[in-house]
């Protein structure tokens, strides 16, 4: 899934106190020659806020189990997003589909100012300050996964440092 991100750490879920945000339950009907067959997808985001995040989507007859097998998908899912004293280290564009999402970092006490499925993502990675616009389509697996772009883009100035194989005081001075 995230194979196409150069800086990715994956993370496995033992150990982690991980806490599970529901973005949307979708009622999803299968029409059929005896009639039509309801279901339902679930997407759910899981994170320790502190830096850790994953995503995932369940699909069944029953609520609870498309929620259950949503966040079972998600801690398999787990990444590291690199964080910068409670805000993104600088700002990023994602993009998914149809859904264009723009992260800024902000000042400490600005809070998340996010919508719906941007701010579940948010708040389970542990950004407290950040300035969001979602443009295009509202689409919550679309802007779940736009997030996801965003954030798996962002590099850390240690990160930085290293690729360019420089000491970290020049990263900000050059």
């Amino acid at each position: 899934m995230y194979q196409d991100y150069k800086n990715v750490e994956l993370v496995k879920p033992g150990g982690l106190e991980l806490k599970d945000r529901l973005v949307g339950v979708q009622r999803v009907t299968k029409v059929t020659k005896g009639g039509r067959a309801f279901g339902f997808s679930a997407i759910v985001v899981v994170g320790d806020e502190n830096g850790v995040v994953g995503q995932g989507l369940g699909k069944s007859k029953e609520v609870a189990d498309a929620i259950s097998k949503a966040v079972e998908d998600a801690k398999k899912n787990l990444v590291r997003i690199p964080l910068n004293k409670g805000t993104l280290p600088h700002e990023q564009k994602g993009k998914y589909g149809g859904a264009r999402v723009m992260l800024l970092p902000a000042a400490a006490g600005t809070g998340v100012i996010a919508g719906g499925a941007i701010r579940a993502v948010l708040e389970s990675v542990g950004v407290h300050d950040v300035l969001s616009k979602n443009q295009g389509s509202s689409n919550p697996h679309n802007v779940v996964k736009a997030t996801f772009d965003a954030l798996l883009k962002l590099r850390s100035a240690q990160t930085v440092a290293k690729q360019r194989g420089i000491s970290l005081e020049k990263v900000f001075k050059g």
